[in-house]
């Protein structure tokens, strides 16, 4: 058996032979002639097998090879522009390296249910692949961009004594003599310690939270990566964000566009997403929802209704910005030309995915963050050193969070939240 080549690599292996591992996705013969289709992680090929170029063991072991069989497969490298990725090979040898006998998801139609006990086999899916390829190319581009720009990644505890956003949405865990731990809701109070160093930073890595949602755009388990500047303030927070948000989009649109034909993606929108995306303040908002038929009231937060409505107006995302302060987090800082407000500022995404990113510039005046740390009734003990930082050299800085599994439920055009990570954790789900 010759070396391994691996399917993506084939198109520059033409008129040679070569040997593919893989999984079985279908086959087929017309009596004469056999074909498989075969997945190896870098794309799909389709193998051809002519009954009189073979002996009936080999003929038999191909046609009859079921979904998901593990198999290596030899033969020449032919070009065939109809094939995907542009080769196809004409097998002159097949070896089974793993049974899959009666493998449980078929290509008839399943419940979500039914799918998601079998998520650990329903990953191996076409419709699946793309997403984890989409997701994949997601992530390198957020790596991308901030290694362009010079921020250096900061990685954040995830076991922690501080409290970043509401205190009822946190899990909790007994922490040996110390009293009680949190899994990390965000690494943004430790990353404003880490820019007073480094200038720009950011973490990147699993997040939680315990809210008691079932809608689509939760879960309790995360990815999620949080820039902070130093010298930036709200303004210059979403000219980032509005940059950020078009160099993962373009690139998926670049390098990803045959998973998501395979998702069957109407690009059109997202071909849209460029700077500068649209501004709109908190109190216009509220004024756009009222004259949209809405009957929020000024000081309510947006709800998902809210930020579709808003978002359903524009060709391209739009910043909400200076919310009111009442609801939003205690670190936020308070807006000078209206103190009931904070600067701050969510991006929505269109097409009724709502919010993608929640930014805002930080409190730096030492005494209004203690104030409000008090007001809210916070353990003042456990923000010590926070409040260190606006002691020793405080300074403007701002930053902002983007939740990888929202946008790549975005960009694939997917209804619901939970196809966007390889094993999603929900309020009712915890297995496989």
């Amino acid at each position: 058996m010759l070396p391994q080549t691996y399917v993506a690599d084939l198109p520059e292996r033409i008129g040679t032979e070569a040997t593919v591992r893989g999984w079985v996705v279908t086959t087929r013969s017309s009596g004469k002639i056999a074909f498989m289709v075969l997945r190896d992680g870098t794309g799909y090929l389709q193998c051809v097998l002519g009954k009189q170029e073979t002996d009936p063991e080999t003929w038999e072991r191909f046609r009859r090879a079921p979904q998901e069989t593990a198999v290596a497969v030899t033969g020449m490298v032919r070009e065939d522009a109809r094939s995907p990725g542009g080769a196809e090979l004409s097998v002159s040898a097949v070896e089974i390296l793993g049974e899959a006998v009666d493998f449980p998801i078929t290509p008839k139609e399943h419940g979500t249910a039914f799918l998601f006990e079998h998520r650990h086999l329903w990953l191996r899916s076409r419709r699946q692949v793309a997403i984890m390829q989409i997701r994949h190319e997601v992530v390198q581009a957020i790596r991308d961009f901030f290694y362009e720009r010079h921020f250096v990644l900061v990685d954040t505890p995830i076991l922690t004594g501080s409290i970043g956003e509401s205190a009822g949405t946190l899990f909790e865990t007994p922490y040996f003599d110390l009293g009680t731990a949190y899994l990390a809701q965000t690494g943004q109070l430790y990353l404003e310690a880490a820019a007073a160093a480094l200038g720009r930073v950011y973490c990147f890595g699993p997040t939680f939270r315990a809210e008691k949602s079932k809608t689509r755009r939760h879960l309790t388990e995360f990815w999620m990566v949080e820039p902070e500047m130093a010298w930036y303030d709200s303004d210059d927070n979403m000219r980032l964000q509005e940059e950020f948000v078009s160099y993962i989009v373009g690139r998926c649109l670049e390098r990803r566009a045959q998973d998501l034909l395979e998702l069957e993606r109407d690009t059109a929108p997202l071909e849209r997403v460029a700077p500068p995306f649209h501004r709109l303040s908190y109190t216009e908002a509220i004024r756009m929802l009222q004259s949209l038929g809405s009957g929020i009231e000024w000081g309510a937060d947006l709800g998902a209704d809210e930020e579709t409505t808003l978002a359903s107006q524009y060709d391209r995302p739009v910043f909400v910005y200076d919310y009111p302060k009442a609801v939003r987090a205690f670190y936020m800082k308070e807006n000078p030309a209206d103190p009931r407000t904070v600067r701050n500022n969510d991006c929505l995404a269109p097409e009724g995915y709502g919010e993608i990113i929640g930014g805002s510039q930080r409190e730096d005046d030492h005494d209004k963050l203690r104030a409000r740390i008090r007001e809210l009734g916070l353990p003042e003990e456990n923000y010590a050193w926070y409040l260190d930082l606006r002691k020793f050299g405080t300074f403007v800085h701002s930053g902002f969070g983007l939740g990888v599994e929202r946008t790549v439920a975005w960009i694939c055009g997917m209804p619901h939240i939970r196809e966007a990570i390889a094993f999603p954790r929900m309020m009712t789900k915890l297995y496989p």
